[in-house]
């Protein structure tokens, strides 16, 4: 038993109701548990019960053992004056402080809920619940996949703003520096999110006509032109960096870029190219991104491809076999689904307008899931997304219940639970 655990058993009444009798011997109901308190002070506010025949309103206060009241120093604690019931799982102490009364639990609570939630705090499974989520209904998961996929955009756009306190509220400054980061995938974010912030979008925007020229400030701040090429392209893309970097003062980037145990399509050269691309094909990208009528024209927005050097080369000086290097549909979707939707999420959210934090949603409907290992073990329980609004909703279950053992405080977990106590065997 935890006490978070006799918590819940507590706030939803999962223990038996029928003569339920103090420890003084006096009868009592429950008509209100209380609110849960996650501030200072007793466990539930504004409970009612009924001793005997007196109604009580107040606060409720629980711990494992009856003890805990003087070991947590209640009695000299003013936040616990209003307590009416003392709910404890064993009661240790022959004398009760205060003359609060205490009921006890211990043997009022289903064995088969105890038996699971300890199975599941035990269970070195991929979720917890694996063995029993098939029981949970339809209706019960669509509406805490809503609610988690909120979680996660919420818990998202928490990074958009602070983006936007760094830069004035600058939405599209804010894009640049994200998108930046998402196309130097893991290895690199940091890298490109710092070369990116290096290069503010207002310059960008004087050069967008020119492909070499922002390939060249890109590249150049990425510390990837410091070399002696022998190809006269990195030749030319260095002389044009070194202008650039002189005429608009471009500050030092201290962080390297990585190629190690890297797909060459993913090398920073390519990354930072097709990057280029996207800026040299869009002008006030969050603004067309917010006047899409559909997720298509934004897919079409970002499916760029570096210059012609990069069809033969992974890097400079050495060339490879011929093959273009646009930016692929998953990549396309990870960028739309872990970028552009959660900063569109967020200004739909400031701004109090919900056609923009729909349209987020709508588009996530829109797009298949992603596809990776941890989609995979979802599948084989079958449990596989549909489709992105899916996938990120598994994604935050997994991340921030499943993997905390947070079980108490998920849907599928309460359902199973309340289902085991409906079975209950005292």
């Amino acid at each position: 038993m935890t006490e978070k655990l006799l918590q819940f058993i507590w706030q939803f009444r999962y223990f038996s109701l029928h003569d339920l009798v103090l420890e003084s011997g006096e009868n009592i109901s429950i008509i209100f548990p209380g609110h849960p308190n996650n501030n200072q002070g007793p466990d539930f506010l504004y409970a009612k019960i009924k001793i005997e025949e007196t109604m009580w309103i107040g606060n409720i206060e629980l711990h494992l053992q009856t003890s805990q009241w003087k070991k947590h120093e209640h009695d000299d604690d003013k936040n616990y004056n209003n307590v009416i019931l003392h709910v404890v799982w064993e009661n240790d102490w022959s004398k009760p402080e205060r003359n609060i009364p205490t009921l006890v639990l211990q043997h009022r609570v289903s064995k088969l809920l105890l038996e699971k939630y300890r199975e599941w705090m035990e269970s070195p499974s991929f979720i917890p619940c694996k063995k029993n989520i098939q029981q949970v209904n339809d209706m019960t998961w669509t509406a805490w996949k809503q609610r988690l996929l909120v979680e996660r955009l919420q818990r998202k756009s928490l990074i958009v703003q602070e983006y936007l306190k760094q830069n004035n509220d600058h939405w599209e400054e804010t894009l640049w520096w994200l998108i930046a980061g998402n196309f130097g995938i893991k290895v690199n974010v940091s890298a490109f999110e710092a070369v990116a912030r290096s290069i503010p979008v207002q310059i960008l925007a004087k050069h967008k006509n020119n492909m070499h020229q922002l390939e060249a400030m890109l590249l150049g701040q990425a510390g990837l032109l410091e070399n002696n090429f022998i190809d006269e392209y990195p030749m030319t893309l260095k002389k044009e960096y070194l202008f650039l970097k002189g005429k608009y003062h471009l500050p030092v980037v201290y962080q390297n870029v990585h190629f190690l145990r890297m797909r060459p399509g993913n090398f920073p050269t390519i990354r930072f190219s097709q990057l280029a691309a996207l800026i040299h094909e869009s002008t006030h990208l969050f603004s067309r991104i917010k006047e899409a009528k559909s997720i298509n024209e934004v897919k079409k927005l970002l499916s760029v491809k570096p210059s012609d050097y990069w069809n033969d080369h992974y890097v400079f000086d050495e060339r490879s076999v011929l093959r273009k290097k646009s930016l692929g549909r998953q990549t396309v979707e990870n960028i739309i689904i872990n970028t552009i939707i959660p900063v569109l999420y967020t200004y739909g959210w400031l701004h109090t307008d919900e056609v923009y934090q729909s349209k987020a949603i709508e588009w996530l409907e829109g797009i298949a899931p992603e596809e990776n290992a941890e989609v995979e073990k979802w599948r084989r329980i079958k449990l596989g997304p549909k489709n992105s609004f899916d996938s990120q909703a598994l994604y935050e279950l997994k991340t921030n219940y499943c993997d905390k053992k947070r079980c108490l405080e998920c849907a599928i977990g309460n359902a199973l639970l309340k289902k085991t106590n409906v079975e209950r065997e005292f």
